[in-house]
């Protein structure tokens, strides 16, 4: 991605397409259906797409490096 232009600053998208979603998270397309299926990740159809909150997916993710990698050092 290139940087901005001075005085047009780059928007970021509010939602992603499937295929988007998985390459930004590193999760595989089934899990991802499992985690919007169990709500844990936020979606929308419009028409026949499907589009995931970017924010959604900051969330999850978020969530989990909070609590997980605590978890996992701990075991160490």
């Amino acid at each position: 991605m290139s940087a901005p232009e001075a005085g047009n600053p780059v928007a970021e998208p509010i939602s992603v397409r499937v295929p988007e979603a998985v390459r930004l998270t590193g999760l595989s397309r089934s899990r991802l259906y499992e985690l919007m299926k169990s709500g844990d990740i936020e979606f929308v159809k419009v028409g026949s797409s499907t589009l995931i909150l970017v924010e959604s997916l900051r969330g999850f993710i978020h969530d989990r490096r909070s609590s997980g990698s605590r978890a996992t050092f701990a075991n160490l």
